[in-house]
Formats: C-alpha cells, sequence, structure tokens
C-alpha cells in the first residue's frame, strides 16, 4: 500500500510548472533516473520507510536548509525554509522526534519564522531534548575553514539518526556552489562536510532537490552532467556545470524542492496513519508569508511577494490539500458509500 500512494505523491510534487526562460522540462528525466538508481520504487515512499524506520521518540534529526545569497536575497529564499519547517512539524508531531535546523546564520531568520508559524518553536537545545518543547536550531560557521571541525562537533553533540537536506546547495566537482543557471554565489559556506561525515557514521541521509545543484544530486552526477542545461558550464569562463556532487542515501528530486519535501510528510502521515501529521494548507500560507516577511524572498524576482520558485503561493497550498486528501482516502476504512453495493470479501 505505501508504493501506491507513494506513486501518486511523487507524481504531484514532480508536476512542472516553470517559465522556458529557465531551465525547463526537466524534472520528469530528472525523476525517472533517480527513481531507476535507487531501485525503482517511489522515491517518497522509500524516504519515509526509511524514516519511519531509523527514528524512535526522542531521536534528533537534522534538517539542513538555506539557499540564496545577498546581494539577490540576503537572507535566502522561499523554497527550503518551509518545506524544513513542514518536516519538522511532521517529524514533531508523526514520530515525536526532536528536529534540528542547520543553516548559516544568514538564513536563519526565515528558517526560524517558518518554523514558529508551523507551530514549532525554535528553542534552546536542551529543552528540546529533555523536554520536548520544539525544534533546535544550530548556525554554521562563516568561515569555511572551520566548517570541517564544527560539522563533527555537530554530530557529536547531537547525534542524530537521520539527517535531512532540503534546498540546500552543493559543490560541483571543483568544489565550487553555483546556483542553477550557473551564477556563483559568494561569499557562501559550503556545508556539505557534514554530509561526508554523516555517511562515515552511517547516519541516514535524504537529499530533496529541484535543479541538479542541490545536495543529493550527486547520486546521478554523471546523468546530471550530460543532461542539464548548466550541467557542462556557467554563466563565466571557464565554468564546468552547476551539478553537484554530493549524494545523501535516498534523494527525492521535486518540481519545487519544498513541494518534495511535502511529499516526503505526506507519507510520513501515511505510515503514522495520522492526517494531522501534514498541516494543512492555511498553516502553509502563514508559513509561506513568514517565510517572505523575515527574508526568505522569492529568488527569481528577488521579492517578497507571494510566490515560490515562480509559481503562486496558492499553488503551494494546492499542494498541500491535495496530499491530504491522498492521505486521508487513503487511510480511512474501506468504504463504497451508500451507493455502490457490498464491499467485495
Amino acid at each position: 500500500m505505501p508504493d501506491i500512494i507513494g506513486e501518486y505523491v511523487d507524481r504531484l510534487v514532480t508536476v512542472e510548472m516553470r517559465n522556458r526562460a529557465m531551465n525547463h522540462n526537466i524534472i520528469g528525466p530528472i525523476y525517472d533516473r533517480a527513481r531507476a538508481e535507487g531501485g525503482g520504487r517511489p522515491i517518497s515512499a522509500r524516504a519515509a520507510q526509511a524514516l519511519f524506520d531509523a527514528v524512535r521518540p526522542g531521536d534528533r534529526v537534522l534538517i539542513v536548509t538555506g539557499a540564496g545569497y545577498a546581494p539577490e536575497a540576503p537572507n535566502g529564499e522561499s523554497d527550503g525554509p518551509p518545506g524544513a519547517a513542514a518536516l519538522a512539524h511532521a517529524l514533531f508531531w508523526g514520530l515525536q522526534a526532536v528536529p534540528v535546523f542547520v543553516t548559516e546564520p544568514c538564513h536563519a531568520p526565515p528558517v526560524v519564522a517558518s518554523s514558529q508559524a508551523a507551530g514549532i518553536m525554535v528553542r534552546d537545545f536542551a529543552l528540546c531534548r529533555d523536554r520536548r518543547m520544539g525544534a533546535a536550531l544550530a548556525t554554521s560557521p562563516q568561515s569555511q575553514d572551520e566548517v570541517q571541525a564544527w560539522a563533527a562537533g555537530l554530530l557529536d553533540d547531537y547525534r542524530p539518526r537521520a539527517i535531512v537536506s532540503i534546498e540546500r546547495l552543493g559543490p560541483n566537482e571543483h568544489g565550487l556552489i553555483h546556483y542553477s543557471t550557473g551564477v556563483r554565489p559568494q561569499p557562501c559556506v559550503d556545508l556539505s562536510p557534514l554530509f561526508a561525515q554523516a555517511a562515515e557514521r552511517e547516519i541516514l541521509s535524504i537529499g530533496i532537490g529541484d535543479n541538479g545543484n542541490e545536495i543529493g544530486f550527486g547520486r546521478i552526477f554523471d546523468f546530471m552532467k550530460s543532461f542539464h542545461p548548466y550541467g557542462r558550464r556557467c554563466q563565466y569562463e571557464g565554468g564546468v556545470g552547476v551539478p553537484t556532487t554530493v549524494a545523501t542515501d535516498i534523494f527525492l528530486p521535486a518540481s519545487i524542492s519544498n513541494w518534495g519535501a511535502y511529499g516526503l510528510c505526506a507519507m510520513l502521515a501515511f505510515l503514522c496513519r495520522r492526517l494531522d501529521v501534514l498541516y494543512t494548507p492555511a498553516i502553509e500560507r502563514d508559513v509561506l508569508r513568514a517565510c517572505l516577511d523575515a527574508g526568505g524572498w522569492e529568488m527569481r524576482y528577488c521579492t517578497s511577494r507571494f510566490i515560490v520558485d515562480g509559481t503562486e503561493g496558492e499553488s503551494s497550498m494546492a499542494i498541500i490539500q491535495l496530499l491530504r486528501d491522498m492521505v486521508r482516502v487513503n487511510i480511512a476504512p474501506p468504504d463504497r458509500g451508500l451507493s455502490h453495493g457490498t464491499l467485495d470479501r
């Protein structure tokens, strides 16, 4: 049964809506390659089952997000923090886990605002660990030279059972981070050592991304080099392409990274048999608005308009509603209603 609902969850979150001047008509082939590489099962089902099996009450799960930099978006973008907030809500209520947001300092305000709009307060880690009073926040160093030691300390201190990346940029084969169209943001901090060290410790990792440059796409790196419009070039002389080499145990591509996170939450709600594990469209509206107001702007137009990756905020609300209905009908007892005769046994 999880694979039946997972099939259609995956279809919904990979519906592509992109202006033809952007990288477009790509998410279908990317999804197909990622699914085949992962063994053929619906990816949202695989990812949710892995979390469901690995995480117990009180366990910590790191949620890594944050993309977009000054001058275009000094506090990042509206794709990432809302998905992270939705996942924190699902982990907190569905698995009774302790979510820990991990991000650069510049991206922290939209992440915190998004989580609190979702009803998951961001508190001191000791309160989260000992009394389960919300989600914790860990911010990275601002110097790349300090990241390796910081990552080791973070894993030592929090001892997570899983780590999930949502719209977090990863480096290409030259160790450089790019936007999806070959622009190189500066300054930015590469947090991929956290995933390398998590792999060494056999910590479950999941990556969610939408355009080749996000952590997780390393699982299909060779395909992305040939397939992606900026697989082998950038918007500056000598650039070798935007696809990241950073892989995760499970990689879920989506049309918008937030939507991939919502699909994962929907599958967790199904496995938990609790519709409230996936929050409502009304909460999604509040989360998006909070993210935008805190500086997590829509990245294409660098604005606080109610849009995400060029799509109206209402579209994200509709995705949430459709996912909730999919969960609702699939966890309900078998019921033909009053007009379809007796249920065959």
